[in-house]
C-alpha cells in the first residue's frame, strides 16, 4: 500500500472506458469523504489489463441499458404460504440464521425493519439516511452490509440489535456490496461507474476500470463483480484488487451469489437464465439454465443446495437444486406482485419474498 492507503495498481482502463473513466475520477477526487476517523479517501484509479495466465475474451459492446426486473402484473393467483405488512416499497432482505433476525429495508421512511424469523414479530427499526435495493451479511451472526444508495454511503448495522456501527461514504448510487473473508469489502457504485474498496470502515481504493458495476459476491478471496453496463462478470482478488479475468454473462446480467460447490451463479436477468462459473483459477461458465420471464431476487441456501430465484414477470419463485453438476428446478410458487428480492433462513428452510407494490412480506414454508 502506499502511504495515503490507497492499493498502487491499475494504470489505463481498457481504451473503450477511458473517457468515462477520466471523468469519473475528476468527480471523485472532489466528491468522494472518508469511513469515520480516516485519512483523506484516495483519488480513483484504473486497474492494470487484465494478465497472468489469464486472457480477456472479445467482449459484447457496453449495451444502452441494465437490465431491470418486469413491471409485474396484478396478481391473479393466492400467493403461496402467508404474507403480512411490512412497509411501503420494500426491496432488500437478508435473514441470519446465526442471531434469528430477518432484515427487511422499507422506504417512506427508511428504514431497516428486523422480524423474528419463526414469529414474525418486529424485534426492531433503524432508521437510514436514505433507500437502498439490496442487502447482503457480512458473515454469518452479521453485520449487515447496507449499501444506501440515496445518500452514496455504506452503512454497517449489527445483529440482532440494529445499532448501526459504522458509515462510510462511497461513489454515487452504491448498489450492493459484499465482505470477503479477508474483510475486504467492494462496494458497486452502480451511478458512479467505480468499485470502492473498503477496509475496517475506511476507504483503502476506488476504481474506474466498470461501466455499471452491479451484484458482487464472492468464492474464498475472489470478488465476482457483475457488469450490468457490459454484460460481463469480473474476478477480482480480495487481498490485492487486481483483477484475474474478466468473462461474458449473457444478454442482461443483474445480481450473483455463490454456492458452496465454490461456483458463482449470475442471473441473467434480461436473457431469461440463470448462468453458473468456476472461479479462478479455471474461470469458465459452467453451466446455463433457462429461466424465462426477467428472474432477478437470489438468495442460496447451502444447508440444503438450494437456490431460490424470483420471476418477475409472472409472480413466481422458483427453488433449484444445485447439488449437482446442472441446476435442476424443483419447484415454483406464486408470490406477491412485484417480487424484487428474496431471502432463506437456513435453520428452517423458511423463505422470505419482497412484495415491493403492495408493500408485503411473503413468508413461504416449502
Amino acid at each position: 500500500m502506499t502511504d495515503d492507503g490507497a492499493v498502487p495498481r491499475r494504470v489505463a482502463p481498457r481504451p473503450e472506458r477511458a473517457a468515462l473513466a477520466a471523468c469519473v475520477t475528476l468527480g471523485l477526487v472532489a466528491a468522494c469523504g472518508t469511513g469515520q476517523g480516516a485519512d483523506p479517501t484516495p483519488a480513483a484509479e484504473a486497474r492494470p489489463p487484465l494478465s497472468g495466465q489469464f486472457t480477456p475474451r472479445r467482449l459484447p459492446r457496453p449495451v444502452p441499458t441494465a437490465a431491470e426486473p418486469a413491471a409485474s402484473p396484478v396478481t391473479t393467483t393466492t400467493p403461496a404460504g402467508r404474507t403480512i405488512e411490512i412497509g411501503n416499497a420494500p426491496e432488500g432482505i437478508v435473514a441470519d440464521a446465526t442471531t434469528r433476525r430477518v432484515v427487511v429495508a422499507v422506504r417512506g421512511p427508511d428504514e431497516l425493519v428486523l422480524l423474528d424469523p419463526t414469529t414474525l414479530a418486529v424485534r426492531g427499526r433503524t432508521p437510514l439516511p436514505g433507500s437502498l435495493r439490496h442487502l447482503q451479511l457480512a458473515a454469518a451472526g452479521g453485520p449487515v452490509l447496507v449499501p444506501d444508495e440515496s445518500s452514496t454511503s455504506l452503512l454497517r448495522v449489527a445483529l440482532p440489535s440494529g445499532r448501526v456501527l459504522s458509515r462510510t461514504p462511497t461513489g454515487a448510487m452504491p448498489h450492493d456490496a459484499n465482505q470477503a473473508p479477508n474483510g475486504t469489502v467492494l462496494v458497486a457504485d452502480e451511478a458512479g461507474a467505480t468499485l470502492t474498496a473498503i477496509r475496517d470502515d475506511r476507504v483503502v481504493a476506488t476504481f474506474t476500470d466498470v461501466t455499471q458495476p452491479g451484484g458482487i459476491a464472492h468464492v474464498g478471496d475472489v470478488f465476482g463483480v457483475v457488469d450490468v453496463g457490459e454484460n460481463t462478470i469480473t474476478f477480482d482478488d480480495a487481498a490485492t484488487l487486481q483483477p484475474l479475468t474478466e468473462l461474458s454473462a449473457g444478454d442482461g446480467p443483474t445480481h450473483v451469489v455463490a454456492d458452496k460447490h465454490g461456483r458463482l451463479v449470475v442471473v441473467d436477468t434480461r436473457g431469461g437464465a440463470l448462468l453458473l462459473y468456476s472461479a479462478p483459477p479455471q474461470a469458465a461458465q459452467v453451466a446455463r439454465v433457462a429461466l424465462p420471464g426477467q428472474p432477478y431476487g437470489v438468495a442460496y441456501d447451502a444447508r440444503r443446495d438450494e437456490l431460490w430465484v424470483t420471476v418477475t414477470a409472472s409472480n413466481e419463485l422458483v427453488r433449484l437444486d444445485l447439488s449437482g453438476d446442472q441446476p435442476r428446478e424443483t419447484a415454483r410458487y406464486p408470490t406477491v406482485q412485484q417480487p424484487n428480492t428474496v431471502a432463506v433462513d437456513e435453520t428452517t428452510g423458511r423463505v422470505f419474498v419482497t412484495g415491493t407494490t403492495p408493500g408485503l412480506l411473503q413468508v413461504v414454508d416449502p
